[in-house]
C-alpha cells in the first residue's frame, strides 16, 4: 500500500477510556423511513442559545421545509415544518414551546425550496443557518455558529468526526454507507468554499465498512495533493468527544473556555455534513433524523429516518412496542443521553437515538467511595471526579475552582467504572453548575 493510500493511525493517544460493549446490534439494519404521524409538535428550542421565534399562527398552512420559527439571535437556529399540513397551535411540551401541527398525510414539500448557492465562507455559515443545522452528534449547538470564521482566524484542519463511541447508536454508521455520496460531496465543498488545507475523516476501527466506504473519499480523484486522510481511531469511549478527537486527530489541546476554531481546528459530525450539502443542493432543510431505537427493552431495533416533532411514544409504537419492565426512555445513548420526562417527549434535531433500558437484575448500591482511582485513570481529560465529589459535598466552592471541572465533558466514564457506584457524572455536573453560578454573583 503506497504512502498516498495510507489509513492513519492518532497522532496522540486518548489517556483515558471506559472499556464499554458495543452493542451495535442495529448496524446491518438499514434505515426505514417512518410515516408521519398525526400530528407533529415541533420544539422551538432543540438547540443551545435561544430559542427560535414563531412566525405562523393557528390556521396556516405549511408544507415540508416551510420555515415556521426564526433564530432569536446569533446562538440560536431556525425551524421548519417537517410535515404538510395546518398549524394547530403553539403550546408548552416539557417546559418548551411548540408548534403543533396536524398533518395532511401528504408529505408535500414546500414549492418554493431551491438549491442554496455557496461562493464563499460567508455562504457556508448562511447555509447552516439556512437549513436549521444544529450539531447532530448530540451537543445541539447551532453550525452557523461553528462555520462563522472569526477574522484573523486561521483554520487548517477539518476533522470529520464519524467515529459514534456510544454504545447501541449507529445512525452515523447508516448515513455512512447510505448517505455516502452526499457525505463525500459536503467534505469536498466545504475544504474548497472554506480554503481549509487539511481534512482528518475520523472513524473508530470497529466500523469495517464505513472505513472501506470513507476509504474512498481519502483517495478521490479530486484530492490530487493529498490532503484529506482517512484517521482509524481505536474502539474506545469517549473517542467521539470534540475534544478528545481533536487531540487525537492532531495533538491539540483545546484550552477551557475556547473553541476548537482557536487551535485551527473545526470538527464536523459525519451526518451533519450530509445534511448541509443535501440543503445546499436541493434547498431542503433539516426537517426529519435518522435515529437509532434500540436497548433491552425494544422489541423490534431498527434505525429510522423520522419527521422531527414525532412523539416518542409513536416512535417506540413503530418499533413493536418496549417491554412491560422498561424502566429508562433516553434521548440518545446510555452514557450521554438524557432520561425523557415521558413519551410524549419528541424527536429533535439534536437526537440520534433513543435507547429504553429494562430495570437492572440486580440494582447497584451506592456505597463509600474506596479511593481506587479508576475514575481518574479512566477520565479522558485527566481530573479527579471522586475528589470533585468530595469537595462539591464539603461546601467549599472556593477549592472547586482549583480543580479544572470546565474541562470536564459529562462523557460518564467516571460513573460506569466506579466499583461504589458513586454519582460521579451528576456530582461533576453539579460541581460546574456551582461554579457558575458563583461566577454570575
Amino acid at each position: 500500500m503506497g504512502s498516498r493510500e495510507r489509513i492513519l493511525k492518532p497522532v496522540k493517544r486518548l489517556s483515558g477510556a471506559a472499556a464499554l460493549p458495543h452493542l451495535k446490534a442495529t448496524a446491518e439494519l438499514e434505515t426505514v423511513v417512518m410515516p408521519p404521524v398525526a400530528e407533529v409538535k415541533i420544539p422551538l428550542q432543540q438547540h443551545i442559545g435561544a430559542p427560535a421565534v414563531p412566525i405562523v399562527k393557528k390556521g396556516d398552512k405549511v408544507f415540508v421545509g416551510t420555515l415556521i420559527a426564526n433564530s432569536g439571535g446569533f446562538v440560536s437556529a431556525p425551524v421548519h415544518s417537517s410535515v404538510s399540513g395546518t398549524v394547530k397551535e403553539i403550546s408548552p411540551l416539557n417546559g418548551v414551546d411548540c408548534i403543533v401541527i396536524e398533518s395532511d398525510g401528504l408529505m408535500e414539500k414546500d414549492p418554493d425550496l431551491k438549491p442554496f448557492a455557496v461562493k464563499n465562507p460567508a455562504d457556508i455559515a448562511a447555509a447552516a443557518e439556512g437549513c436549521g443545522l444544529v450539531g447532530l452528534g448530540g451537543a445541539g449547538f447551532p453550525a452557523k455558529v461553528k462555520l462563522s470564521i472569526k477574522e484573523g482566524a486561521v483554520i487548517d484542519t477539518l476533522i470529520i468526526n464519524a467515529a459514534e463511541c456510544e454504545p447501541y447508536i449507529t445512525s452515523d454508521y447508516r448515513e455512512c454507507l447510505e448517505g455516502y455520496d452526499d457525505v463525500i460531496e459536503g467534505i469536498y465543498l466545504l475544504k474548497d468554499i472554506l480554503k481549509i488545507e487539511n481534512v482528518i475523516i475520523c472513524v473508530e476501527s470497529n466500523k469495517k465498512k464505513a472505513i472501506k466506504k470513507l476509504y474512498e473519499i481519502a483517495t478521490d480523484k479530486r484530492d490530487a495533493e493529498d490532503k484529506i486522510k482517512l484517521m482509524q481511531l481505536p474502539t474506545q469511549y469517549p473517542q467521539g468527544a470534540e475534544k478528545v478527537i481533536i487531540y487525537s486527530a492532531t495533538g491539540r489541546r483545546v484550552p477551557s473556555g475556547k473553541l476548537p476554531s482557536d487551535v485551527g481546528c473545526i470538527v464536523m459530525n459525519v451526518t451533519s455534513v450530509a445534511t448541509l450539502y443535501r440543503f445546499i443542493s436541493t434547498g431542503m432543510p433539516l426537517v426529519a433524523k435518522r435515529i437509532t431505537v434500540d436497548g433491552n427493552a425494544v422489541a423490534e431495533p431498527k434505525n429510522l429516518i423520522v419527521p422531527i416533532g414525532t412523539p416518542i411514544k409513536s416512535v417506540l409504537e413503530f418499533v413493536g412496542g418496549i417491554a412491560d419492565d422498561a424502566d429508562e426512555i433516553i434521548m440518545g445513548g446510555p452514557m450521554m443521553g438524557v432520561d425523557v420526562c415521558n413519551a410524549d417527549a419528541v424527536v429533535e434535531k439534536r437526537n440520534n437515538a433513543i435507547t429504553v433500558m429494562k430495570s437492572p437484575a440486580k440494582p447497584a448500591r451506592q456505597t463509600a467511595c474506596i479511593r481506587c482511582g479508576r475514575c481518574a485513570n479512566t477520565c479522558p481529560m485527566n481530573l479527579y471526579p471522586a475528589t470533585v465529589e468530595a469537595t462539591l459535598n464539603s461546601g467549599s466552592s472556593e477549592n472547586l475552582k482549583n480543580l479544572n471541572i470546565n474541562y470536564c465533558m459529562e462523557c460518564g466514564s467516571c460513573s460506569f467504572v466506579c466499583p461504589a457506584s458513586r454519582p460521579l457524572t451528576q456530582s461533576m455536573r453539579l460541581a460546574k453548575a456551582v461554579l457558575r453560578r458563583e461566577s454570575n454573583k
